[in-house]
């Protein structure tokens, strides 16, 4: 694994993100966080918090493009005098951990924490 993956990380174990992609991939976890936020968003009631922490870049570009499509009005362009659909979320926007946290918990560095809220809009 060392000759034919370079680490971005030092010290880091050149097969960690073999076996990071592995196990995504067995366990369908991609897959998994996009039901499960689908899932998560029919729930929710108007004014509930939909929060979400991802630890690596794959999962957060799921749930970031997730927040952006469910926080915009859509126009039908097949039928530009209909109603949009409208937006289902308000997105509040991110956090990721301070310099304090990273140094008390270096395992924190890559986590980003999305919160948006749910509209008022009737299914």
């Amino acid at each position: 694994m060392a000759r034919a993956v370079k680490t971005r990380e030092p010290g880091q174990d050149p097969a960690t993100r073999t076996f990071q992609a592995l196990r995504i991939f067995v366990n369908a976890e991609l897959e998994e966080l996009e039901q499960g936020l689908k899932a998560a968003l029919d729930l929710l009631a108007p004014g509930g918090r939909l929060v979400v922490i991802s630890f690596h870049s794959l999962e957060d570009r799921i749930v970031k493009t997730f927040i952006a499509r469910e926080s915009k009005s859509e126009v039908d362009r097949r039928a530009p005098f209909a109603e949009p659909k409208p937006m289902r979320l308000f997105s509040l926007g991110r956090v990721k951990p301070g310099e304090t946290e990273v140094r008390a918990n270096p395992r924190s560095r890559s986590a980003v924490m999305r919160v948006a809220e749910r509209t008022e809009v009737a299914e």
